[in-house]
């Protein structure tokens, strides 16, 4: 399976201890198989940040070597998925909040954050929850959460 990775910054080895706590799976190393999506993402970051250049790599995995793992899909947009999420968003700590080796599923919309508060104060409900949580366009991610596992990707 091949999946891109963009960025702002030059990566040389990928170091998930330098991973940002609060995103949408947790701690570890985010790919999508989605080259436009990647480029869009290392956009936002040069944005965001103001330093580097925007970097798209692109990086292969044998979907067989996953099989063996602790691995959670989700294939859409679902209540478990909004769930699951607010968890890992809610999760401000370097401990994971769960114990999945790769998860996989649909990005979260950008302004989450601002859906959390509304769910929390019950100004929405969790359906409506799920429904502003999700992007414009469907677009998987995936979460490589162990160092183990991000040697098994080979840049390309």
């Amino acid at each position: 399976m091949k999946l891109f990775h963009g960025t702002n910054a030059r990566i040389e080895r990928i170091d998930i201890a330098v991973s940002r706590v609060g995103k949408d799976f947790g701690i570890g190393f985010y790919l999508t198989p989605d080259s436009g999506v990647a480029c869009r993402q290392a956009e936002r970051k040069l944005e965001q940040y103001g330093v580097g250049e925007v970097k798209v790599y692109e990086y292969f995995v044998d979907d067989s070597e996953l099989t063996s793992l602790n691995v959670l899909q989700f294939e859409g947009y679902t209540l478990e998925w909004a769930k699951f999420v607010l968890m890992n968003r809610k999760n401000r700590t370097r401990e994971q909040a769960h114990d999945f080796d790769v998860v996989s599923g649909p990005i979260a919309d950008d302004v989450i954050g601002y859906q959390i508060r509304r769910l929390e104060e019950g100004i929405i409900g969790e359906e409506q929850f799920l429904n502003e949580i999700k992007y414009r366009n469907v677009t998987m991610q995936y979460l490589f959460a162990t160092e183990r596992l991000v040697r098994m990707l080979e840049r390309i």
